[in-house]
């Protein structure tokens, strides 16, 4: 559905009022290093302030990517805030770690932020599904332990080539440290120790991938995480917006181009889309009057 940029504008202006702050909206299905030269330029159009709110929408995507931006909005602001409405998924969340602090809506939807490998026939799965395959063997079939875990290696050794294993758990690792890099600027006067036992919770801490954490779930994990009314309802009007507008689930028909990504401020709107049958996308810019 075309978006409605009159009251796009409309909405943040008003969230600034609420906040006396400049408010960046970033909606994308998939964070991507890609996504970064827009998103520089939208950035631009904001002078350096002392509190930058960024209304996050987003699915999940790569986890340096979700890095890499968060060092580009981190370099925006005395103070960096995230407003989630609703969704902000897997590398979504990882981008929210770098905040200082995180207003979450009702149904603000976070999740784990574990790697995924991706098979050859478009499955996917985590580093928690391949370490739990020798507790299962275990448990379910009474294999002593340590037996299981050969057993585990040997099935996995025979099942994924070796080398993307190893790649795999290379990619756990990073994603850890990345993890950790980005929380110091959520809670800077924490041990690591205590960063890193909070990192590793959302990594492995739960059962699937798409389980969805609440706010109340990530404020009991330590994190800077609130609510605050005045603030939920204009970015819930926001996120209505972005709902009926990302995403190829949103266009009218499978030949038809659709917007993956949006980044806006005050002053305008950069939208990208993407073509039927793997064409380049295009970014299209909308200026908002001052």
């Amino acid at each position: 559905m075309p978006l409605e940029h009159g009251a796009l504008a409309g909405h943040i202006r008003e969230l600034e009022a609420v906040r006396d702050s400049r408010v960046l909206v970033l909606a994308a299905s998939q964070l991507e290093i890609e996504l970064l030269p827009a998103l520089y330029e939208r950035c631009r159009d904001l002078a350096p302030a002392r509190r930058l709110d960024v209304v996050l929408h987003g699915r999940g995507g790569v986890v340096q990517a979700a890095r890499r931006i968060a060092l580009l909005l981190r370099a925006q602001a005395e103070q960096l805030c995230f407003i989630v409405p609703y969704h902000c998924e897997s590398a979504a969340t990882l981008l929210t770690l770098c905040g200082d602090e995180i207003i979450a809506g009702p149904l603000a939807l976070f999740s784990p932020i574990d790697p995924l490998l991706n098979g050859a026939d478009g499955t996917a799965f985590s580093a928690l599904d391949i370490q739990c395959l020798g507790d299962m063997a275990q448990q379910w079939f009474g294999v002593p332990a340590d037996e299981a875990r050969q057993q585990a290696l040997a099935l996995l050794g025979g099942g994924v080539f070796p080398a993307s294993l190893g790649a795999f758990y290379r990619s756990t690792l990073e994603q850890k440290q990345i993890g950790e890099q980005l929380l110091a600027f959520h809670l800077p006067g924490e041990d690591e120790a205590v960063r890193s036992r909070l990192v590793e919770k959302l990594m492995a801490g739960y059962h699937s991938h798409n389980y969805a954490i609440t706010r109340e779930e990530m404020a009991e994990l330590g994190l800077r995480v609130r609510c605050d009314a005045a603030v939920e309802g204009q970015a819930w009007e926001i996120s209505r917006l972005l709902q009926g507008h990302i995403g190829g689930g949103q266009r009218a028909s499978e030949d038809a181009p659709w917007c993956d990504a949006l980044f806006a401020t005050r002053h305008g709107a950069s939208e990208r889309r993407r073509q039927p049958g793997g064409l380049a996308p295009s970014w299209n810019v909308e200026r908002y009057p001052r």
